[in-house]
């Protein structure tokens, strides 16, 4: 993308945020916003933490008011994906709003899930991420609003449906709408490499010679998670000029969508028929590979991208197919426009701080909201005294550093209590949660090498070799650590061994000595110094923390962080 069309979308993000600025804290009338904004939970845990921080946000005026913000969990039982929560959405708006549905304009945002990858996210929703914007300081929600805040006045009733990990900028010349019957999704060029994890539109062709900034186009046929091969056998694959004498290919993907209300009413009757939903099905690789006139029930049968294969999941995915083709699947190509992903550490950290165009397409900042003078990281929601040094490549949130600590380069430090003359290694991830086990409360700080694959898995806990924390085996971890590799305990189910379920973090009773505890574990596995846990210590996954999380005790310090700042600002 040229330089010209960088600053297209610095000034389109610029105006898109001023402009939901502007009714933040303020009643909005009819057709100025949302009718509803829905956002998905995947249990009722999650559920009540999520009405907790959206009930704050309206209190403080950092919402738009007068219009419902309602979240909507998972039933219990298996996993139902993204498109289990979508059916059941509008289930719960059919029984709550009746006909009245049929004149909503509603924002669906899928924002359950544990948030693996990026585990600062995984106790409180990836949906009210921070982000170095605004002030007050904008969380993932706030943004998803800011950067859709334009389309309710162009969109016939329906739902538009997003998710809570991407971001999408686009023009304001581009003047996107929802009018027609069926699907109707945002695409963006892209390169083939991304397709490959990502959903990518064969578009009906078409002939001309000049592109323009946005088209109406029809998608004959949606592919989820192709590869290159399949992109290219499918005609998917699209060709432009870049520069006087080569050709770029590109493919365009996918991002959110849109469904009008008679399609809300399709798969409604759809989830009547097939009953409670056992498996997990996916808004976007189920719903639209089910579109275009050359879709094909034989994707029905690929479960090469499912983490969980039930015997159910292909009769499902079949009836979905019968009920939903025919509907066409109208696509609005973004030429001018740009998809980023903040799902992951590594790019939460290149978005935050690297040489993403995101920073300066969004005018993202080092500081937002918070006491530091010291930083040349990002630092979000943070009391961080003078003395101390966050480096360059580095996010601090939701976090109090006392005096002279080193936050060292390409770190992740989110809602700690770091006491003075600490330091924190380089590429190192550290969380604190608050917990409640057995009726006792504690905090537990997680920490990870921002590089770890804590979704990786062995096969028993006598393979920690296959296990890699901070670059090191496991099995070598332990040892530094002063543990017997047979002592060491993993969480949950007993074939499930990863870094996600590793009892290694102890519990301790306050905050502030929970991330000194943890940092002296973490010294010793990156340097192998002597150190040696005490027998009685209490070690913990962060699953385990995660299932027994107090929620309202770490909004509670997030809270006392807002008085601080608000104070000394």
């Amino acid at each position: 993308m040229s330089e010209h069309a960088d600053s297209a979308l610095r000034k389109a993000s610029e105006e898109k945020l001023r402009r939901f600025d502007r009714l933040r804290g303020k009643e909005v009338r009819p057709g100025q916003f949302w009718d509803l904004v829905i956002v998905t939970a995947a249990d009722e845990e999650q559920r009540a933490a999520y009405e907790v921080q959206i009930s704050e946000k309206l209190c403080r005026n950092e919402l738009p008011l007068g219009i419902p913000y309602q979240v909507f969990a998972d039933p219990p039982g298996p996993k139902i994906g993204n498109g289990g929560s979508t059916l059941y959405s509008f289930s719960h708006l059919e029984k709550k709003y009746g006909e009245t549905l049929s004149s909503l304009r509603v924002i669906l945002i899928h924002a359950g899930g544990s948030s693996q990858r990026l585990p600062s996210s995984s106790a409180l929703g990836k949906i009210f991420m921070a982000l170095p914007l605004g002030d007050p300081l904008y969380q993932m929600l706030e943004l998803k609003l800011a950067m859709y805040v334009d389309f309710p006045a162009r969109m016939r009733p329906g739902v538009l449906v997003t998710c809570a990990d991407d971001i999408e900028l686009y023009s304001v010349s581009e003047d996107v709408e929802f009018n027609k019957p069926g699907f109707t999704a945002l695409a963006h060029p892209s390169a083939l490499s991304i397709g490959t994890t990502h959903g990518v539109f064969v578009l009906e062709p078409e002939e001309r010679s000049e592109v323009n900034e946005m088209e109406y186009r029809l998608c004959v046929q949606f592919l989820h998670k192709p590869s290159i091969d399949e992109m290219q056998k499918s005609g998917a694959v699209c060709k432009r000029k870049q520069g006087t004498c080569r050709e770029e290919e590109f493919v365009y993907t996918d991002s959110t969508y849109y469904m009008d209300y008679s399609t809300v009413l399709k798969l409604l009757g759809m989830l009547e028929e097939i009953g409670p939903l056992d498996c997990e099905i996916d808004a976007y690789g189920d719903f639209l590979q089910a579109l275009g006139s050359g879709a094909s029930i034989e994707y029905t049968n690929n479960t090469v991208n499912v983490t969980k294969r039930e015997n159910s999941l292909v009769e499902v995915r079949q009836k979905i197919f019968y009920h939903l083709r025919g509907i066409p699947l109208n696509v609005v190509v973004l030429n001018k426009s740009k998809f980023y992903h903040i799902g992951t550490s590594e790019e939460y950290l290149l978005h935050f701080t690297g040489q993403s165009g995101l920073r300066e397409e969004l005018g993202l900042l080092h500081a937002a909201f918070t006491l530091c003078e010291c930083s040349v990281g990002c630092v979000m929601h943070s009391v961080v005294h003078p003395s101390s040094v966050v480096s360059a490549g580095s996010v601090v949130e939701y976090s109090r550093i006392g005096s002279s600590v080193t936050v060292g380069h390409g770190s992740i430090v989110s809602g700690c209590w770091i006491n003075a003359g600490l330091t924190v290694p380089p590429r190192t991830f550290m969380h604190t949660l608050a917990v409640n086990l057995n009726g006792q409360a504690g905090f537990v700080t997680v920490a990870f090498g921002t590089n770890d694959n804590l979704k990786n898995t062995v096969a028993s806990p006598a393979d920690l070799s296959g296990l890699v924390l901070f670059g090191t085996s496991l099995l070598e971890c332990v040892e530094r650590v002063g543990l017997c590799p047979e002592s060491v305990r993993f969480s949950g189910e007993k074939l499930a061994c990863s870094l996600w379920n590793l009892c290694l973090f102890p519990v301790c009773s306050d905050l502030q000595s929970s991330s000194s505890k943890s940092l002296e574990v973490v010294q010793a596995l990156c340097s192998g110094s002597g150190f040696t846990l005490a027998k009685d210590t209490r070690l913990v996954s962060l699953q385990e923390s995660l299932q027994n999380k107090s929620h309202e005790e770490m909004l509670k310090f997030r809270r006392k962080l807002y008085r601080d700042i608000v104070k000394e600002k």
